[in-house]
């Protein structure tokens, strides 16, 4: 996971899968995404920005919605990049509207370089699809598609028929799994389980499910037993790489 860039696959990169809080061997929320040369994340959580290695070497930052276990990170990768004898050009940051108000004030304005947009059509060679999904915060859901090959990502969701829209036909679905198979009445609305997670997958015909967000105190053993899709199907661990292929 350094600066290496890889060839026309798409490649994923798990640099964390806590939720709400980093443990000591794990990160939050995020995900290099590689191909052609381009270098996507998608989500910056507590402690993914060490992960990294080479801040510089980002072409662009998608941020699904504001929770800081979600976007927390953004502000050590813009200074990495900022606070340098040879700084790159401004980075790309997309994100819903006013999501990242609270991260970048956190420097004094003007001190850190970046591009602040709305979700476009493609960012680099990425075809890029959002779909606004159910969380307490605006939550965008991200679907990727590079090279014949098709990558989604939930963020933080609540149940929601759009879910299966998102990841119709999938290579690779991201799917927040905060509970293994009951969520907290409380969170219902909001939140999503491994239980869930499989019938999403089920529903929309994705090839591989990667389960992600388990809370502190989650296990993975029992996430894995609780999800139903008939697929591989696995928890995010920080380091771990998945190669997508066409055909």
């Amino acid at each position: 996971m350094g600066a290496a860039r890889v060839g026309p696959l798409m490649r994923v990169t798990v640099l964390g899968a806590c939720g709400a809080w980093p443990s000591p061997a794990d990160a939050c929320s995020g995900f290099l995404v590689e191909h052609d040369g381009f270098r996507l994340v998608l989500d910056l959580g507590y402690g993914t920005m060490p992960r990294l290695r080479s801040p510089e070497t980002i072409d662009a930052v998608l941020i699904s919605h504001g929770h800081p276990d979600h976007c927390a990170d953004l502000n050590p990768l813009l200074r990495a990049r900022t606070l340098r004898d040879s700084p790159p050009k401004p980075l790309r940051v997309y994100a819903p509207a006013g999501a990242l108000d609270a991260v970048l004030a956190l420097d004094r304005p003007g001190m850190l370089d970046y591009d602040l947009r709305g979700f476009e059509p493609s960012v680099g060679p990425f075809r890029v699809d959002t779909r606004m999904l159910p969380h307490w915060l605006p939550n965008a859901g991200i679907r990727l598609t590079a090279g014949g090959t098709t990558l989604a990502y939930t963020g933080d969701t609540g149940p929601s028929p759009l879910i299966a829209e998102l990841a119709r036909d999938a290579d690779l679905l991201i799917a927040e799994a905060s509970y293994a198979g009951e969520v907290p009445e409380d969170s219902r609305a909001f939140l999503s389980s491994a239980r869930q997670a499989g019938r999403n997958a089920s529903a929309a015909g994705v090839g591989r499910l990667l389960l992600t967000h388990l809370m502190p105190g989650e296990s993975a053993a029992t996430a894995l037993d609780a999800t139903t899709f008939p697929g591989p199907v696995e928890v995010a661990r920080t380091g771990m790489t998945v190669d997508l292929a066409a055909g």
